[in-house]
C-alpha cells in the first residue's frame, strides 16, 4: 500500500519529462525560420512513388530514371484520414532517388538506387506561411532556407493541387480518402 501511495505522488514528476519531450512530429524551425530536416521521415507514412515524373514535356534529368517517394508525418495523416484535408503541421518530404534497370537478377523494369538525387520539403503553416505552405530544398541535415514566393512551384501548386494545394492527385490511396470525403479538387 504505501509503494503506490508513494509511487502515485511521484508518477506525475516521473511522466513530466515524457510529456515534455513529444511535441508531436510537425515542423521544427531554427529561430531565423528555416527548417530542420526530419531525421526520420523514412519512418513516416509513404504516399506514393512515381517514376520519371516532370510537370514539363522535358523530362527532369536527361539521361537518367529517378524515382520520386513521398512520405507525410503520421498526425498529419491521422487527421487527413478522418478529414480529408491536410492539417496545420503538416510535412511532406519529396525524396528523390536514382533508378537503374541492370543489376543483380533484374532483366526488365526499374528498381531504387542508393542514391539520393535530392530533397524537398512541402510544409503547412498556417501562422507562419503566406497561403499557408512553405517550400523547402533539403540538402543533408542541416537547417534549410524556404524558397522564395515567387518560385514556380507555389503557383503550379494552387492551380494544380487536388487538395490543399498538395498533389494528392498522385496519392492513391489518399486520393480515394479526399473524394470520400469530398475534398478532392479535380486539378
Amino acid at each position: 500500500m504505501r509503494v503506490k501511495t508513494v509511487f502515485a505522488l511521484f508518477a506525475p514528476i516521473l511522466a513530466a519529462p515524457l510529456i515534455a519531450a513529444s511535441d508531436g512530429d510537425g515542423p521544427v524551425f531554427t529561430p531565423n525560420g528555416e527548417l530542420i530536416p526530419p531525421a526520420d521521415y523514412r519512418e513516416w507514412v509513404f504516399l506514393s512513388s512515381g517514376v520519371d515524373m516532370s510537370y514539363t514535356d522535358r523530362p527532369a534529368i536527361m539521361g537518367q530514371s529517378m524515382f520520386d517517394n513521398v512520405f507525410v508525418n503520421p498526425e498529419a495523416w491521422r487527421a487527413f484520414k478522418a478529414t480529408g484535408h491536410w492539417p496545420d503541421k503538416t510535412i511532406f518530404i519529396l525524396e528523390n532517388r536514382g533508378a537503374d534497370s541492370k543489376g543483380s537478377i533484374n532483366k526488365l523494369g526499374h528498381y531504387q538506387t542508393g542514391e539520393v538525387m535530392g530533397m524537398e520539403a512541402h510544409v503547412r503553416d498556417d501562422a507562419r506561411f503566406k497561403g499557408g505552405w512553405g517550400f523547402f530544398g533539403l540538402n543533408g541535415s542541416g537547417p534549410a532556407k524556404m524558397i522564395p514566393y515567387q518560385a514556380q512551384c507555389y503557383a503550379c501548386h494552387q492551380a494544380h493541387g487536388a487538395v490543399d494545394t498538395t498533389f494528392t492527385q498522385f496519392y492513391p490511396t489518399a486520393k480515394a480518402i479526399a473524394v470520400a470525403k469530398g475534398t478532392y479538387r479535380e486539378p
